[in-house]
């Protein structure tokens, strides 16, 4: 099977890490595509970046020419999932959505580690949207933006503090890595403080592939339905 991961950034380095990720969990039939938005911001970081980013993302995929069966959005707590879901006929996995699940698969509660405190309330809010919340023991903030999560060590001590703190404070028995960037961390924090951590496109990758092997994909009767034939002005963009 092919599955489609796309980055919500513009930044190719942070495209490659996730892919990355990816690969390292896929089964041995799977083929691991990553994408990146072709406009948009270099992180994405409050409303306004997600939002652009939501459309980004929708572009990448319906520009992207070759068959696939699935689609990892590896944005945590970003827009666009549900766009994404009305334009493709295969399973739409969003990396939020994946994380949260697996974790309550491990615990009876998990908290969420992230990026800058801007990012608190979006996540809190994609967490409810989903009916995921009352499982959620909290969402913390590591102060670092989505780019200087490129250096591993700032990125791994940052995160291992505020996971400490939730399983202290909050009474956390799973930690969630809240950001794509943080692609490739979870082990090794993991064991170091000797608790589950879900990390989001890695669960994504391994639920798309579930969904494809059992014949499963998203309904189009209601909700998710394929959009009303209209004139759409400037959309798609056309890429060389």
């Amino acid at each position: 099977m092919k599955i489609l991961v796309v980055n919500v950034n513009t930044t190719e380095s942070m495209t490659q890490s996730i892919g990355d990720a990816a690969r390292a969990v896929a089964g041995p039939g799977s083929q691991i595509v990553e994408l990146t938005p072709t406009f948009g911001a270099e992180s994405v970081e409050g409303n306004f970046e997600s939002y652009l980013a939501a459309v980004a993302v929708m572009d990448a995929v319906v520009s992207y020419r070759d068959s696939y069966d699935a689609v990892v959005l590896a944005g945590f707590g970003e827009h666009g999932k549900e766009g994404v879901m009305e334009l493709v006929e295969t399973p739409v996995v969003d990396i939020t959505e994946a994380s949260a699940h697996l974790a309550m698969l491990l615990g009876d509660r998990f908290s969420v580690v992230t990026t800058l405190d801007r990012n608190v309330p979006p996540i809190e809010d994609r967490l409810l949207s989903y009916g995921l919340d009352r499982r959620c023991a909290s969402v913390r903030s590591t102060g670092l933006s989505v780019l200087e999560l490129e250096d591993a060590d700032i990125a791994k001590a940052a995160i291992t503090r505020e996971a400490e703190r939730a399983l202290a404070e909050d009474n956390a028995e799973v930690i969630v890595l809240g950001c794509g960037g943080m692609a490739g961390l979870d082990r090794e924090i993991s064991k170091q403080l000797g608790i589950p951590v879900v990390e989001g496109v890695t669960a994504a990758v391994k639920l798309a592939e579930s969904l494809v092997a059992l014949e499963l994909s998203t309904s189009k009767v209601r909700s998710y339905a394929a959009p009303n034939p209209k004139k759409i002005t400037g959309w798609p963009l056309r890429h060389e």
